[in-house]
């Protein structure tokens, strides 16, 4: 088993989903791996969350434990292994995203960020917003929750998207880093409404900017929990 590379508590994940055409993503997809599907179907996620506590090889680096993070991801599998694969990572630090790049060789780029949480009188989450900008655009997704949360069902898209337990990284010589995220199940809510806002072409390409623009096919909020990301291990 990997040892532990990263431990922190992501809390707030509000998720955006969109279903493509699996063409798309072929370039993308790394050695090792193959697209995964949920009903016939290929999704990207865009997807913001707050990265909190933070600690880097059992180490809380000064003025780098709390802060956002926004990224548009994939779903994949090894065998029985569901994972993801990151087109692109934001975060507000210039330290994390260097660290990233160097380990995983995951794609991270330093932007402003922001955030906005607002609660029920019951304590749940009924807002959230994750704000960024990119070059001269600002660009925002938010969130308003309905109902109360809950477990995904088997076999459910919330089950699908939340529940991949490992990461993929494409490396520079065409070989491929596994490394394992470990978390409790999340709870879930639904979404009263969901958007995104802003032009992301300068960020992630024209095609996936014109992706983003369309109304997302499903979108809904994770309470988040405390997570453990492992040392990335070479597959390929």
């Amino acid at each position: 088993m990997a040892s532990t590379f990263l431990t922190a508590e992501w809390q707030n994940l509000l998720m955006l989903n969109y279903a493509v055409d699996p063409a798309m993503l072929q370039r993308f997809v790394p050695s090792g791996t193959e697209l995964d599907s949920f009903a016939g179907k290929t999704y990207i996620s865009l997807i913001g969350f707050q990265f909190n506590r933070t600690r880097v090889l059992g180490f809380a680096i000064p003025f780098h434990q709390n802060f956002e993070e926004v990224n548009v991801r994939f779903y994949v599998r090894r065998g029985e292994k569901k994972g993801v694969v990151f087109i692109r990572e934001l975060v507000p630090k210039r330290a994390i995203a260097f660290v990233a790049r160097r380990v995983f060789n995951e794609k991270y780029s330093r932007v402003p960020m922001s955030h906005r949480i607002e609660f029920r009188a019951d304590g749940e989450v009924e807002k959230a917003t994750y704000s960024w900008r990119a070059g001269a655009e600002q660009c925002a997704m938010k969130i308003e929750t309905d109902g109360a949360g809950f477990l995904p069902a088997a076999g459910s898209e919330s089950q699908f998207v939340t529940e991949h337990y490992w990461g993929y990284a494409a490396q520079k010589d065409g070989g491929c880093l596994e490394y394992e995220v470990q978390h409790p199940r999340w709870r879930v809510w639904n979404a009263k409404q969901a958007s995104y806002a802003g032009n992301a072409t300068g960020i992630y390409g024209a095609e996936i900017a014109r992706i983003l623009s369309r109304h997302p096919d499903s979108a809904f909020l994770a309470n988040g929990s405390t997570v453990t990301v492992s040392k990335g291990i070479r597959i390929a």
